[in-house]
């Protein structure tokens, strides 16, 4: 019975090349059409290219070197994690949150970006909206969007004069870059992939090394943000004791020498006085500088280290498919298209 069910499918296979190819007008057509609308489409759709820079973030006992201050650094881009206690746990999560915050994205617009063949300068938010290029198929799509714009910016200016923090335009580049940038996170060595896509090379080399830095920034600002604090709350207590210190020894200056030849036990009083609190004034401010100074050696240390892995070089090769695959796929799809026709509709 297996080898008889083998033979029919067999048969059936041989039986329907053979209806197929029966039909070889139908199928030079199917095939043209589809490979030529497959060549439209592989030239419409533009090549695009992808950056991408690893790092590895120094080891600490508590973790991968994150502070306890990631929580504020989730707030500020209106992200709230709740109050974990872990920060491995936190660590993962936080920075692809915080890449795809429109606050984080947002501040991507003014970066100065040039493509590979033009070295002019201009801001990644001028190169999104004059130099992206679209497929054709979705033209319609843009010039519909844009008649609807008009029609509801005409109404809302009318009835209402509120403005957003950000406009529909801007959080509609928000959207379009958010599926450009990536930072992945490996829970098993730590390592952090940043990358970042776009039509042009050299744009998406500028805007991989560019978060590269911006992510250490983050890391290094909210790591240390509390030292810091510290730093700057010890500095005006050094100034206010230094300059309590340095009056109190004017004082004491001008009162030794106005009475330099007095010998008088109410004189040496008032001098061992006068005396007595510019030492303590001078004390406190000893103490301060120095507690100051431990303060600044206890920021060097929080700073985090990062070796670069894999530098942001230009990409010569495109990251998106492969036109003459695009070709393929769709030769394929006219060819299963005819046997669909020919099996249900022709025979029919």
């Amino acid at each position: 019975m297996e080898e008889k069910t083998r033979i029919s499918h067999e048969i059936d296979i041989i039986g329907t090349a053979k209806l197929v190819f029966k039909y070889k007008k139908e199928l030079a057509i199917f095939t043209i059409t589809s490979l030529v609308l497959g060549i439209i489409i592989a030239i419409s759709t533009p090549k695009t290219y992808t950056t991408s820079v690893i790092l590895a973030p120094e080891m600490s006992a508590g973790g991968i070197g994150m502070s306890e201050n990631l929580s504020d650094m989730a707030s500020t881009f209106g992200i709230n994690i709740g109050g974990k206690s872990s920060v491995d746990a936190i660590y993962p999560e936080i920075y692809p949150e915080v890449f795809s915050s429109s606050n984080f994205i947002e501040t991507l617009f003014d970066i100065p970006v040039a493509s590979k063949n033009n070295k002019t300068f201009k801001t990644y938010k001028e190169h999104l909206i004059k130099d992206t290029k679209n497929p054709f198929w979705k033209y319609p799509i843009i010039l519909l969007t844009k008649i609807l714009k008009n029609k509801n910016n005409s109404t809302k200016e009318s009835t209402t004069s509120y403005k957003p923090m950000l406009s529909k335009e801007d959080d509609e580049l928000c959207n379009g870059i958010r599926s450009l940038i990536s930072c992945q996170v490996n829970n098993k060595t730590s390592l952090i992939t940043i990358s970042a896509t776009d039509q042009d090379p050299m744009v998406s080399t500028i805007l991989a090394d560019t978060l590269q830095h911006r992510l250490q920034e983050y890391i290094t600002n909210y790591k240390t943000k509390k030292t810091r604090r510290d730093i700057e709350y010890y500095q005006k207590l050094c100034e206010k004791a230094k300059a309590s210190y340095i009056k109190s020894q004017q004082v004491y200056a001008a009162y030794c020498d106005a009475n330099e030849d007095v010998v008088l036990k109410s004189f040496e009083a008032k001098r061992d006085q006068l005396e007595n609190d510019m030492q303590l004034k001078y004390n406190n401010y000893s103490q301060l500088t120095e507690q100051l100074l431990n303060v600044k050696a206890k920021l060097q240390e929080q700073k985090p280290a990062f070796t670069v892995i894999q530098a942001a070089t230009l990409p010569y090769k495109a990251s998106s498919t492969p036109r003459s695959m695009i070709v393929i796929f769709f030769v394929f799809l006219g060819c299963v298209a005819d046997i669909i026709w020919i099996l249900f509709f022709k025979k029919k």
